[in-house]
């Protein structure tokens, strides 16, 4: 008798050609239970006033510095509503902004990030506005690296926005790394002695003249081989490959990580430990609500900001319990890694990108989220896109959802080896991105356990169009606007297992099932 898919996939979880390991996603390895740092700060006794009468969002912003200049803690923010007309930005480690819960603390944002902070154009030209998947009203990043992309937007010197600086030149190298392969917890390090356990590195990857190392991140052989990458000029913008990762232990040059390799290190590929912008971990959203002031939604790429949640260059962080409402773009994930979005919600008069995880960013959870059918008609020229990943993201995980509107958005930029699992959808939305970021998809997508409400299959099952990929256990659909052209020729290697009857599928939530695989190093 065969093995089902995942029996198949039990027996070797780190290297499955179709499946991603992802079972130690989100913040500290995905841990249920995360830091409740002691209470430090009341935002009131900055001057916030939760009657909404005055600008509570200097007030609260010195709370934050507070904490973060005595080591870290809790600032809380009691019931009631607070009128920000600036944006609130955490920049220190260790600190968590904690209301009373979504119902009953709520910030009053009236003002957006072009006024705040000026305009923001894009660094591949035109008009479009990077407000459009860029910043947050809240913005957790740390101090330094938030300073200096601010300033580069005021100086409009559009910045790269990742974990090297705005120019992707701020790094050294601390290690050679010699060869290794997808799946490996350990690799062997020609110099550890700026290694310790604890510390956060990049491993880095640079691509050849071949491009044999995008040609990896999808799946490898004849269609990717015959793919044309060199006119791609946006894809190759966001190399090298970039992947931040804890490190576990250090034996003399065997060096474990906190999570298993996402590619092979090639000697061809240059493989290095590099240093990276100082992050922000262990800082945190919890127990409010976001709601921007109504105004109509913009049209397509000229979003002024009125965002809600984003982490950038952070690691280790987390919003619980957290809505926002009325704003343009809702959560973001900016070269973030290792974070988690629990108990979050998209709401009100709709949004371009409910969700948008991009620029590398690997290895997060969202769980527990809802996107809330939108309370106002869509204006004429707007997008609608969904649970958006783009720009080599990897290893992220999108679990028990419900989508009201929207659509699983791989936004081209060629992200590979992501989840989504346990989600019902109103397949209703559009992807976006350029030509120039090549594929929608590289290999190693999974959606497991979809229902699909209105029937819809596009971005949802993907079998036709994302190479070694997965589709299983999704509602029976069909295929209607925005059809899709694979963008690798030949055989795609792709799976389908239980289509027609998602409650079918064992198990029901692949992240979860994968946590519970015991490690094997």
């Amino acid at each position: 008798m065969r093995p089902s898919l995942w029996e198949e996939y039990a027996a070797a979880p780190y290297t499955h050609p179709q499946i991603p390991y992802v079972g130690r996603a989100g913040a500290r390895r995905g841990a249920v239970r995360l830091a409740r740092p002691r209470i430090v700060a009341d935002v009131r006794a900055f001057g916030a006033t939760p009657d909404g009468s005055t600008d509570s969002a200097p007030a609260i912003n010195r709370a934050l510095a507070h904490a973060g200049e005595r080591g870290g803690g809790t600032v809380v923010v009691p019931p009631g509503t607070y009128r920000i007309d600036g944006l609130i930005h955490i920049g220190h480690s260790g600190v968590v902004l904690r209301g009373a819960g979504s119902g009953r603390t709520r910030l009053l944002a009236t003002r957006h990030l072009t006024e705040l902070i000026g305009p923001y154009g894009s660094r591949y030209g035109g008009d479009k506005s990077s407000w459009s998947w860029a910043g947050g009203l809240i913005w957790l990043s740390p101090r330094a690296r938030h300073a200096s992309l601010v300033a580069a937007i005021r100086a409009r010197t559009w910045p790269f926005e990742g974990w090297t600086g705005n120019r992707r030149d701020e790094w050294s190298t601390l290690s050679a790394v010699r060869p290794a392969r997808r799946g490996d917890w350990t690799v062997t390090v020609d110099d550890p002695s700026a290694l310790h356990p604890g510390r956060i590195v990049l491993l880095r990857l640079s691509d050849d003249a071949g491009h044999t190392l995008l040609e990896h991140m999808a799946g490898g052989g004849p269609g990717p081989e015959a793919y044309t990458w060199d006119d791609k000029t946006k894809l190759t913008s966001y190399l090298p490959y970039e992947w931040p990762v804890r490190i576990a232990s250090v034996r003399g040059r065997k060096v474990t990580f906190e999570r298993p390799l996402p590619l092979d290190a090639r000697p061809e590929w240059d493989p290095r430990l590099t240093t990276l912008a100082e992050p922000l971990t262990d800082a945190g959203v919890e127990g409010l609500t976001l709601e921007a002031v109504e105004t109509p939604q913009a049209p397509h790429l000229l979003d002024r900001g009125y965002n809600g949640v984003t982490f950038q260059c952070a690691y280790d962080c987390w919003a619980d319990d957290v809505v926002v409402r009325h704003v343009d773009n809702g959560f973001g994930l900016v070269a973030a890694s290792a974070c988690t979005l629990r108990h979050t919600r998209v709401e009100g008069r709709g949004s371009h990108h409910p969700y948008f995880c991009r620029e590398g960013a690997h290895d997060n959870l969202v769980a527990d989220f809802r996107i809330a059918a939108r309370t106002v008609p869509a204006p004429a020229g707007t997008q609608l896109h969904g649970i958006n990943v783009e720009g080599l993201s990897s290893h992220n995980v999108w679990s028990r959802g419900l989508m009201e509107t929207g659509t699983f958005d791989t936004h081209r930029g060629m992200p590979f080896a992501n989840v989504r699992t346990e989600i019902t959808v109103e397949n209703d939305g559009r992807h976006g991105g350029d030509a120039s970021a090549g594929p929608l998809y590289g290999a190693r997508f999974a959606h497991w356990n979809v229902t699909v409400t209105n029937g819809r299959a596009g971005l949802v099952r993907i079998d036709t169009v994302a190479p070694y990929s997965v589709t299983a256990g999704i509602s029976e659909v069909r295929e209607f606007d925005q059809i899709d052209v694979p963008d690798f020729a030949g055989e795609l290697h792709a799976r389908v297992e239980a289509y027609g009857d998602p409650g079918a599928v064992r198990p029901r939530n692949l992240y979860e099932a994968q946590r519970a695989i015991r490690v094997r190093r």
